[in-house]
């Protein structure tokens, strides 16, 4: 394999600045929907949605999202083995505009199949992620020579491209999906993964020459330690990535009432008027990658001036912990305002700070996730423990959905919302602590692995706008 040779741009290689775009346009189709999901499930039919309870609706909004970090399990696998990178992200891409298009499908032309028709569509979604997910992010690595320092400043580039998509989705495809067809915020998904595919299939070859065309199982490393016998250390580091990955179920299974729960709140109990217009409710969801891109380097420069009194990466952990139970307290004082009355629309500073909290909270998380994985795990069990990593992110989001779905309907809404918001914060909170107790033990098993940790402001930049490609299942080649 051999890197391109096409140019350079802003000092990197032409070549990311179409993967950035590639991903930008399908992370847009993917949280576009994935902003509309419950509120089109919920509506009522002569709303042009399927009328479903909130607990139905959430219950495959979990089920939907556990198959999304599940199937790039296997679309790596495929692309690895068989395809390559490059023909999987075109299929996939393929697959999930199909899937975007046939939710668009007008339901007056489906009498009697809309249900069918919608169950194929977000199959053909779960299927596209799988191949699309898994592999776009390896070929940004493959853009580089080992040891080129441009390496993690690329990386940095790529996932503001996911931030940056995330963040325009809901308030585009929200927005004209909720408030003037449901369809047509679907379709707007599809256009959004079109041009991302479109990109591919013009300037792949010109911008990224031969990388990702052969499957990686087919060029040899030569890498023998592969074959090496464990050591305790190496039990030890493995117990690390367990526990944190059992203990990252709690956090994600919070942080995702984002596109259910808090969704539905926002649609139901919070004023979302502004200077006379009204705010969607699916345009909330557009905070996170918002505060992201605004946050991360205060984050990270933080990070750089408490030089070597920075916590490790377990308190580091604890604290994401207590920011995400600050986030349902703030919700659960919003419940306290509403006093059990459901005509009462509090204000949506509330969903803000909501949001706010649970960005720092996710931007804690940076050195926990795959590249934990990565880093600890013995180098002949990475997938396997790469696979364990995927499963519990995959819990979580069915996890997320089981704890939403008890919110109930109408007036019993507030008491539940209430004791949700309530339980998942007090949840959190003792997590956290339980963790902070931990971390110096939990430090001594990683047996030096923590000492790696970047320390100038450029690195923890990339390692704090890297988190939400670390919570999607993203990883770069090792």
């Amino acid at each position: 394999m051999t890197t391109p040779t096409a140019g350079t741009f802003f000092g990197h290689p032409k070549g990311l600045f179409l993967l950035f775009g590639t991903e930008m346009w399908e992370r847009f189709g993917y949280y576009g929907m994935r902003a509309l999901l419950v509120l089109y499930l919920v509506a009522s039919v002569q709303d042009g949605g399927f009328g479903w309870t909130n607990a139905e609706a959430l219950s495959l909004y979990g089920t939907f999202t556990m198959a999304v970090y599940l199937t790039p399990v296997i679309g790596g696998w495929l692309a690895d083995n068989f395809i390559g990178q490059r023909r999987a992200i075109i299929l996939g891409g393929i697959i999930f505009s199909l899937g975007y298009f046939t939710l668009g499908i007008p339901k007056s032309m489906l009498v009697g199949m809309e249900e069918t028709v919608f169950y194929i569509g977000l199959t053909l979604i779960v299927i596209g992620n799988g191949l699309f997910k898994a592999n776009v992010s390896s070929l940004v690595g493959d853009l580089y020579e080992d040891g080129d320092h441009r390496r993690d400043g690329a990386f940095t580039i790529f996932y503001m491209g996911i931030n940056l998509g995330a963040f325009l989705a809901p308030i585009t495809v929200g927005v004209l999906g909720e408030q003037v067809n449901w369809h047509y915020g679907f379709i707007l998904a599809g256009c959004g993964m079109l041009i991302g595919l479109t990109l591919q299939l013009l300037f792949a070859k010109k911008y990224l020459g031969d990388i990702g065309v052969e499957p990686s199982a087919k060029r040899t490393d030569g890498k023998q330690e592969a074959h090496a016998p464990l050591t305790s250390e190496d039990f030890d580091r493995m117990k690390v990535i367990l526990i944190m990955s059992m203990f990252s179920v709690i956090f994600w299974a919070g942080f995702e009432q984002a596109g259910g729960l808090f969704t539905i709140y926002a649609s139901d109990f919070t004023d979302r008027t502004i200077f006379g217009m009204e705010v969607a409710a699916s345009s909330f969801q557009s905070l996170n990658a918002m505060f992201i891109i605004m946050l991360a380097p205060v984050v990270a420069s933080v990070w750089v001036k408490m030089g070597s009194n920075e916590p490790t990466s377990p308190k580091k952990f604890a604290l994401a912990m207590v920011f995400l139970a600050l986030g349902f307290f703030v919700m659960l004082w919003a419940t306290m305002v509403q006093g059990g009355d459901v005509t009462v629309k509090v204000s949506m500073l509330f969903l803000v700070f909501a949001y706010l909290f649970h960005t720092l909270g996710e931007l804690c998380l940076s050195p926990i996730g795959l590249s934990m994985v990565t880093k600890l795990a013995p180098l002949k069990f990475t997938s396997l423990l790469m696979g364990i990593w995927f499963f519990f992110t995959a819990l979580s989001n069915w996890l997320a959905a089981f704890i939403g779905s008890f919110v109930g309907e109408g007036q019993e809404m507030v008491d539940n919302a209430a004791n949700i918001f309530m339980g998942v914060g007090s949840a959190a909170l003792v997590t956290g602590i339980i963790i902070f107790l931990s971390a110096g033990k939990l430090v001594q098993w990683m047996h030096g692995a923590e000492g790696d940790n970047a320390h100038n402001l450029e690195d923890k930049i990339e390692e704090e706008i890297a988190v939400t490609g670390t919570h999607e299942g993203i990883s770069e080649k090792q």
